[in-house]
């Protein structure tokens, strides 16, 4: 039987950066990673822009591009079928067997589908499920995106020449990261024509997977391995053109659910009263379709389901009971110890369980899964060298700091960005439509979050006031006055 030192289950952003943070700091451990798929994620092009916030780009790579960087490093493509946490060995489904001091579980989370069996129901969350819906979407006239997070907000962005059909439970799109004003200044970008620039950007280096052999026939099985989840500028640069001579044709609807998903038969046999929403005149005979609860039946090629992500955990809770956050992740304390000694968790298919600051929380982002995974790895070896009492949090917990784009615009998310209890909070907004959306969100006079949308070159500064908690109440609606260089007030 093998044994290392230190194994992490798991090739995505957060096992990769686990890995490669342990062979950083300790050239000479003994480490394995076990991938279900064949390619890892590999973080490129990383930048830090202020202390908080970064920028990188993420590629999936064979597995040898990693290990030949780290000569103590060892990959292998297995898959876990379960663990033996008292003996400390984890057996996998080619029967192998792998003995370990240390462990972490990378095995990040897979979309929540509407239906998990339909073929008309497609959900999103690694390369492999983007290039599936790729290959539908250049046949389909009309498609539904259910979903108002991230992955949906992009989509409805970046597909051309088909009708989308948005539907959200919320009153305005985005809610995830967006109050109703943010919405509102992205409501006039869905209906534009993408600029030809785009075509230009940069396209991530993605590669279809495939699944082990000896798995092919294993259904259940396959359902459980998954690529790591989708970086950031996922998108960008892939075609995403339906059948219709249009460029864009987008529709919302407000505060709805799915209530049913219908075969042609079953619609067939609903009443004539019963709604069918399609964008295009002519009467179109649909694979499927959706009654939402609002009455209404829309007709579509497939329905894309952008629903959230549910952590993969159930490998290790079949192979010990391991506490679970509301979430449903496996909960971990602030070394990112689960509740099984020796066991690690880092990433989305982990629940942070330590008492939060008040300016972080968690959010299953690439950005932090990347800076859970190189926290957990330091965590790690400092428990194999018994210094585990001198582990201080990372700083990168102190503070919830994200960007992105939206819309082909550049988006900044600071602090508690997203409170809205106006007993509580205060809001100066700052907007010039199509250009910039500024939002700062204040307690007692004190900046507790920041939405920036646009190149504000705001961040560093708004990043400053929410860590020193500075007062600025005396600056009133200045704070936001473009014609005022506010970093130098605060330098």
């Amino acid at each position: 039987m093998e044994k290392y030192q230190f194994v992490v289950i798991g090739g995505g952003i957060s096992g990769v950066t686990c890995v490669e943070s342990i062979a950083t700091f300790n050239p000479t451990a003994q480490i394995l990673l076990l991938t279900g798929t064949p390619l890892i994620k590999a973080i490129t092009n990383y930048v830090k822009l202020t202390k908080f916030l970064e920028e990188f780009d993420i590629e999936e790579k064979p597995f040898n591009y990693l290990a030949e960087q780290y000569s103590n490093l060892i990959i292998k493509n297995k898959v876990v079928e379960r663990l033996d946490t008292d003996k400390q060995i984890i057996f996998c489904m080619d029967n192998s067997q792998i003995q370990y001091d240390q462990l972490c579980i990378c095995t990040g989370a897979r979309p929540k589908l509407l239906a998990n069996s339909n073929p008309y129901v497609l959900g999103i969350r690694d390369t492999e499920t983007v290039e599936s819906f790729q290959k539908k979407l250049t046949s389909a006239k009309q498609i539904l995106i259910v979903g108002n997070g991230g992955i949906a907000t992009e989509l409805v962005y970046e597909i051309e020449h088909c009708s989308v059909i948005w539907a959200i439970k919320d009153e305005h799109i985005s809610t995830t990261f967006f109050d109703e004003a943010a919405a509102r200044f992205f409501l006039d970008r869905i209906e534009i024509v993408k600029e030809q620039q785009k075509l230009n950007e940069k396209r991530q280096k993605y590669e279809i997977t495939e699944i082990p052999s000896e798995l092919q026939n294993n259904h259940t099985t396959s359902l459980k391995i998954c690529g790591g989840a989708l970086g950031p500028d996922w998108a960008t640069g892939r075609s995403m053109k339906g059948a219709l001579s249009e460029p864009r044709q987008v529709h919302i609807e407000y505060q709805v659910e799915v209530k049913n998903i219908l075969t042609p038969e079953l619609y067939q046999k609903r009443t004539s009263t019963t709604e069918n929403l399609q964008l295009s005149e002519e009467h179109i005979q649909w694979p499927v379709y959706v009654e939402l609860t609002n009455g209404k039946i829309i007709g579509c090629d497939f329905v894309v389901s952008a629903i959230g992500v549910t952590p993969n955990v159930e490998t290790f809770l079949q192979s010990a009971n391991f506490k679970l956050g509301t979430d449903g992740g496996l909960l971990v304390d602030e070394r990112m110890c689960t509740s099984i000694k020796n066991i690690f968790a880092c990433g989305d298919v982990c629940s942070a369980g330590w008492t939060l600051t008040e300016q972080w929380f968690q959010m299953r982002l690439w950005s932090q899964a990347r800076q859970m995974g190189h926290y957990a790895g330091k965590c790690m070896l400092a428990y194999a060298n018994n210094q585990q009492d001198s582990l201080t949090m990372d700083f990168c917990f102190e503070l919830f700091a994200h960007t992105t784009k939206f819309f082909n615009m550049k988006v900044v998310l600071l602090g508690r960005y997203h409170e809205n209890d106006m007993k509580k909070y205060e809001n100066l907004i700052r907007m010039t439509p199509g250009v910039e959306y500024i939002r700062v969100t204040l307690k007692d006079g004190r900046v507790h979050g920041c939405v920036f949308i646009g190149d504000t070159e705001l961040e560093e500064t708004f990043e400053n006031l929410i860590l020193n908690q500075i007062d600025v109440s005396s600056y009133g609606e200045t704070l936001l006055d473009p014609n005022i260089d506010i970093a130098d007030y605060f330098d």
